[in-house]
């Protein structure tokens, strides 16, 4: 495993982050623990969760899990840079209530307790916004985190789907205060899908965030969907199945599976590689449903893809470039 600093911090974490999401949902508690003891084991030491991860009637399930993998000791909490999310509503489906969802000092507080409880620790190293609250003062946010921090709760915080704007008032508002600020952004971001490129990772670069991309394959659409239909594997679904609904979209699919045909590459081991040469990316997070799929992403780490294979993808999936010369000259 290769390994990075964490934006500006001294924190030192693996290019690839495990993801939990399917942790409840899709996979068991004891193939969640082989997952995680198999990322641990290949050197895996960044984890990421939510607190509304298990879903509907199960939110707050993927981080009980965690934590009694946590629990059966052999210094795996040690070894773990541990990050979760907060900003949804943890009350029951329907059960909408005051001060239990976005990020009012009060939310944060009783997240965080509750996010605790159930991951078995006592101490969270990464606590991330997962949206922007456009009611709640920054400078209250910052209040809250920097109790946090005092109380040795969290260790940093970080934002999930913040716009490039935000990130920056977000910072300048904890140097104003005094406060460290945010250390990542956790961000949609693939082969398919690159506007944050166009403001979200320059803001980032520019305040010491490092960048964590979500959905690195794009909901499956980058990991040979065609390939496996045509050979009457798993069918598209979801949001790659909506993309290829749209036959430019399924025509630039097919060159780029077509691409790394060619080279000898499996396209979801591309798809990764592709991120981990991005200016400003710490790890992409990978969500396995299996072992066998987290075999599979671990190659990615050591994958060199070449300039002539890079200049392909971008000929197939260009990005917007910097703003503004993106929208404007």
């Amino acid at each position: 495993m290769k390994y990075t600093q964490l934006g500006r911090t001294g924190l030192e974490v693996s290019r690839l982050v495990l993801g939990t999401m399917n942790f409840g949902p899709q996979t068991d508690e004891p193939e969640s623990h082989a997952i995680m003891d198999a990322a641990l084991g290949a050197g895996i030491n960044f984890f990421d969760t939510a607190n509304v991860y298990g879903w509907g009637e199960n939110k707050g399930r993927t981080e009980e899990i965690i934590g009694s993998w946590f629990a059966q000791g052999g210094d795996r909490r040690d070894k773990v840079v541990l990050a979760t999310k907060m900003y949804g509503n943890m009350a029951g489906d329907g059960d909408v209530w005051p001060n239990h969802h976005k990020l009012s000092a009060l939310n944060i507080r009783r997240s965080v307790d509750a996010s605790l409880k159930r991951l078995q620790t006592d101490y969270i190293d990464l606590y991330q916004f997962h949206h922007i609250d456009r009611r709640t003062p920054v400078e209250e946010i910052w209040q809250a985190v920097d109790v946090l921090i005092a109380q040795g709760k969290i260790l940093y915080a970080g934002s999930s789907n913040f716009p490039g704007w935000k990130i920056a008032q977000t910072n300048e508002t904890a140097r104003r205060l005094g406060s460290y600020g945010l250390v990542s952004e956790q961000c949609l971001y693939n082969l398919a899908e690159r506007r944050a490129e166009m403001e979200v990772v320059p803001a980032a670069r520019e305040y010491g965030l490092g960048v964590i991309p979500w959905s690195p394959l794009h909901g499956g659409l980058l990991g040979g969907v065609i390939k496996k239909e045509t050979q009457g594997g798993r069918r598209a679904s979801g949001r790659s199945a909506d993309a290829l609904a749209n036959t430019q979209m399924r025509e630039k699919v097919q060159r780029y599976e077509d691409l790394l045909d060619k080279h000898g590459l499996e396209p979801g081991e591309a798809a990764l590689a592709w991120l981990l040469t991005r200016p400003g990316v710490t790890g992409p997070i990978v969500g396995p449903r299996t072992t066998e799929q987290l075999t599979s992403a671990l190659r990615a780490v050591e994958l060199d893809l070449g300039e002539e294979l890079l200049t392909g993808l971008d000929e197939i999936f260009p990005g917007p470039g910097p703003s503004p010369e993106a929208f404007a000259w």
